[in-house]
């Protein structure tokens, strides 16, 4: 496969295409008089990735003409926040952004969500364009429109669904991310071949150790693979209605990990890895699947590097942080439960049943594995 590629996500009039090249953030001429990039651009970004590619593209916008503002933020979760909302917006202000002023949105999807959802507000709508620079934000958060801050109470609790002009890829930039975030990153696309591709799951187990050595050939496939699933999801659903909640498959009891860790334990990609874990394993606790389909997403999320065994929290803890969670509905907890590799669907849990299956869990430093039980038997 090449190393150029498009995926279009069909929306209507708010239709985008996702461009993955190659070298992108080094020729944007094209792009930026395609879409009329003009006036004032906002370039939200962190202080590591402005370190590598800020200066780049800042010289290439002020060669279009470009009257290009950088906004550089705090690298991290603890960054989405209601004041750096403010900040955000205090600098376009200033600078008097108009409503054909654009923001980029180049990092990682904590840099993506804060950015989409200054645009959302500002003036009531300005376009923006995810450039993402991570495993996380290529595969998953730059594409679908959900844009938002976090809430000390739960994750991602204000927020808009916005969708962006365009989206710019570039594989290129995933050599400079640290180790432990390109780990983290493959628990979105492990997700997608769980949730809606068999075929996928089976090549990212084929594949895993040039993933890990991010052979380009072997990160192009995976990503535009995950664009794909995510783009035909969105396309039946944008506003997470009803199909496109498979999205969260993992991040039921991943987002509650984070919320009780203060999003400094865990990053996110390690959250949604255990999550993917556990949360299969209550799907057979709940009879939804085999030990089969358990054992299959640990030994791949194992393999990946990433921690599949929870934290220790109690039941209670772990529950009122998932109550937090926005996918609650009529105060229950919607988890998404996979019934084979390749298929997922949505069931609600109690607290009763929920605190049954976490007494279920190996006590620490037991040694033991998920497989240790059969599953309970519970109608469908």
């Amino acid at each position: 496969m090449t190393l150029s590629s498009m995926v279009s996500v069909s929306l209507g009039e708010r239709s985008y295409k996702i461009l993955i090249q190659a070298g992108l953030l080094g020729r944007l001429e094209g792009r930026l008089s395609e879409l009329a990039v003009k006036g004032k651009v906002g370039v939200v970004t962190d202080r590591h990735v402005a370190g590598y590619y800020l200066s780049g593209m800042l010289q290439q916008l002020k060669k279009c003409g470009v009257d290009a503002v950088p906004i550089v933020l705090p690298p991290g979760e603890r960054s989405k926040k209601l004041d750096t909302i403010t900040n955000i917006l205090d600098v376009m202000a200033r600078h008097r952004f108009e409503r054909s002023s654009f923001l980029f949105a180049l990092g990682g999807g904590v840099v993506g969500d804060i950015a989409g959802f200054a645009a959302a507000i500002y003036q009531r709508g300005i376009p923006f364009i995810q450039i993402p620079t991570t495993l996380i934000a290529q595969s998953d958060s730059s594409v679908g429109g959900k844009t938002g801050v976090d809430h000390r109470l739960g994750k991602n609790l204000i927020g808009a669904f916005y969708q962006p002009k365009e989206v710019w890829i570039d594989p290129l930039t995933l050599r400079t991310l640290p180790v432990r975030e390109w780990v983290a990153g493959l628990a979105e696309v492990i997700k997608y071949g769980i949730i809606a591709d068999e075929e996928f799951f089976s090549y990212l187990q084929r594949e895993m150790p040039g993933l890990l050595k991010r052979k380009p050939d072997i990160v192009a496939v995976a990503v535009k693979r995950s664009c794909e699933i995510k783009a035909q999801v969105v396309a039946a659903d944008e506003r997470e209605s009803d199909r496109r909640r498979i999205l969260n498959y993992g991040h039921t009891i991943g987002h509650a990990l984070e919320t009780l860790g203060r999003y400094e334990s865990l990053i996110h990609g390690e959250a949604v890895g255990i999550g993917l874990v556990q949360e299969a394993d209550v799907a057979c606790f709940l009879g939804a699947c085999d030990r089969s389909v358990v054992q299959r997403i640990q030994a791949i999320v194992q393999a990946a590097g990433l921690p599949d065994r929870m934290p220790q929290w109690t039941a209670a803890k772990i529950w009122k942080a998932m109550l937090h969670d926005k996918k609650v509905s009529g105060g229950q907890v919607v988890g998404v439960w996979p019934e084979r590799i390749g298929h997922v669907r949505m069931m609600p849990i109690d607290e009763p049943t929920f605190c049954q299956w976490h007494q279920t869990l190996p006590k620490p430093n037991s040694g033991k594995s998920l497989s240790r039980k059969k599953p309970v038997q519970r109608k469908r």
